[in-house]
């Protein structure tokens, strides 16, 4: 038996928990090691939902990130204490992808979240009013509406901060409190809200925005921090790449064959050696552009040629399809990283066996 996850849906996007339903049901069926309290399937079980497997039953657990296995296992162990989980890294490494799908498994749910943004308010943290009912009746517990912080910590679940360093310092200090005494205190009710058994917040932040609200220390010793890499290895990271393009073919139902390996090869080598700044075979040293070319730029670059391949093409991924979001992708700077992907094109690409057809249409573009 294996997952199929082909689904016909409207929706352009669904959530990990209703995705992968499926699967979630299948490893909660086939899963008999102890839960921590309020989790819908062990720490073993979220392991295996995040990086994939074969269940004794036969049925397929599809890799849903593809790394260090011991990085998602103190990710995982994080959740199951007192100690909140920190996703650190550059841009495209799989950080709110990595933070839906924990609290899906975990909880069921990964929808409990704060996007954070320079304009995110205490209230967003912690709750708001109903003015409504606050003029009609006064303070009250019906009058208070419940930020998702304040409704994992009422359920036992996983909360979820997006781009915590983009969140004010004086608004950060919110969660000191929440993640220290478990409580969330309204003093305008003398109350408090006491969080239930298997509360627990995943955050995430940028490695280059750290300069942008930097976390005080108080805040800092609430979070174990894992940081997530790039990719190790280019087959690696072409994994990702295929994993992911398809995934998106499929929801936007794209009329195009699925990308051949040797083109999303060309664009994972090409990112790589721009982003590390040599050659893959170690000979040459290549200037860096000013972005980051992530993983995650690398997938949306193949997915856009795909659709330019399946609409305006022949229905198969070409170099002429890939090149202007390749180009796209690396001139963030009109001067500067423009001199640095010619420079790269006629050092490396035009001088590499089997590339001539890219190099032709790279030139042809620019």
């Amino acid at each position: 038996m294996t997952s199929n996850h082909a689904v016909k849906t409207a929706q352009l996007r669904q959530a990990a928990e209703d995705a992968f339903a499926e699967e979630i049901a299948a490893l909660r069926e086939s899963d008999d090691r102890p839960r921590p309290p309020n989790w819908q399937m062990s720490p073993q079980a979220v392991v295996t939902y995040l990086l994939g497997g074969r269940l004794p039953s036969g049925f397929e657990i599809t890799p849903k990130y593809i790394g260090d296995r011991r990085l998602m296992e103190v990710a995982v162990a994080t959740l199951a204490t007192d100690r909140a989980l920190l996703l650190l890294g550059v841009p495209g490494t799989a950080k709110s992808w990595v933070s839906e799908h924990l609290a899906a498994a975990i909880c069921g749910t990964s929808r409990l979240i704060v996007q954070g943004t320079a304009g995110t308010s205490e209230e967003a943290i912690r709750y708001g009013w109903n003015y409504a009912l606050l003029l009609a009746k006064g303070p009250s517990r019906e009058a208070v509406v419940a930020s998702p912080i304040m409704r994992a910590m009422n359920e036992g679940r996983i909360a979820r901060v997006e781009e915590l360093t983009r969140i004010p310092s004086e608004t950060q200090d919110s969660f000191i409190t929440v993640l220290s005494e478990k409580t969330l205190p309204i003093p305008e009710l003398n109350e408090e809200v006491a969080a239930q058994k298997g509360f627990n917040l995943i955050a995430t932040a940028n490695n280059r925005d750290r300069g942008v609200n930097e976390l005080s220390s108080a805040l800092k010793r609430r979070f174990n921090t894992v940081v997530l890499p790039p990719p190790a290895t280019i087959e690696a990271e072409i994994a990702i790449v295929e994993t992911r393009v398809a995934s998106l073919g499929r929801a936007f139902e794209i009329p195009a064959e699925p990308p051949g390996a040797e083109q999303i090869r060309r664009v994972v080598t090409i990112f790589r050696e721009l982003r590390e700044g040599v050659t893959a075979d170690g000979k040459s040293k290549v200037k860096q552009p000013s972005g980051t070319l992530s993983t995650a730029e690398a997938i949306s670059v193949v997915g856009s040629g795909l659709a330019l391949a399946a609409h305006f093409g022949d229905g198969r991924l070409s170099a002429h399809d890939l090149v202007s979001g390749i180009a796209g992708a690396v001139v963030k700077d009109p001067v500067q990283d423009a001199i640095v992907w010619r420079e790269y094109l006629e050092t490396v690409v035009k001088e590499r066996d089997g590339w001539k057809d890219f190099y032709k249409a790279a030139r042809a573009s620019a």
